[in-house]
């Protein structure tokens, strides 16, 4: 089976998330996304993460009745912060029955070259990139990148967590019971 391996700090998900999976999904790009919170990326500040296991369970009830769709937390158990590649590998091993590609924003295509073990990645596994605004995407024929148009949304996390610390509304932004788990845990306040 080709599995999508979407990952992300999810911090929180939003529909914007969900819009591209489920894309990628009728698209037939993958048969199913893997949605792999990660529990330090080593781009961004761990300080203004959401506790990971909270992470993973609102990404559990964003996806709550797709079985199209799974929250992983495989990155909770291998070595911080988390690589791609060393999740990969692990992945890889792990279920070979399964071909494997990346999915990921042309933001986050840009930087691929900062990556740990880039070269590996890019020569081993299909990635699967979203046209994201202002950042143009060029590979060429034989790379085993392929650029997706998909819907483009312009929804934070940022924008987010600040909305819910102010206590102003963040309907439609966010599933309703993902909405729901934030009020009554009290994330994002402080």
């Amino acid at each position: 089976m080709k599995i999508g391996l979407y990952f992300g700090s999810f911090n929180p998900i939003h529909h914007g998330h969900l819009i591209i999976a489920n894309h990628i999904l009728n698209e037939e790009w993958v048969e199913r996304v893997w949605f792999i919170v990660s529990p330090q990326n080593p781009f961004k500040e761990s300080a203004s993460l959401l506790n990971e296991n909270h992470r993973y369970h609102l990404v559990n009830l964003a996806i709550e009745g797709d079985i199209r769709m799974k929250a992983s937390d495989i990155e909770f158990t291998l070595p911080r912060p988390s690589y791609t590649a060393i999740t990969l590998a692990h992945l890889t091993e792990k279920y070979p029955q399964h071909e494997f590609a990346i999915i990921m924003g042309g933001d986050s295509f840009q930087n691929i070259h900062r990556w740990k073990n880039a070269s590996y990645i890019l020569e081993n596994y299909e990635i699967l990139v979203y046209n994201r605004p202002c950042f143009d995407i060029s590979v060429d024929s034989t790379s085993k990148v392929k650029v997706l148009e998909a819907p483009l949304l312009e929804i934070s996390a940022t924008h987010i967590r600040r909305l819910i610390k102010e206590r102003k509304s963040v309907k439609y932004l966010l599933p309703d019971n993902v909405i729901e788990e934030i009020e009554k845990g009290g994330y994002y306040r402080k």
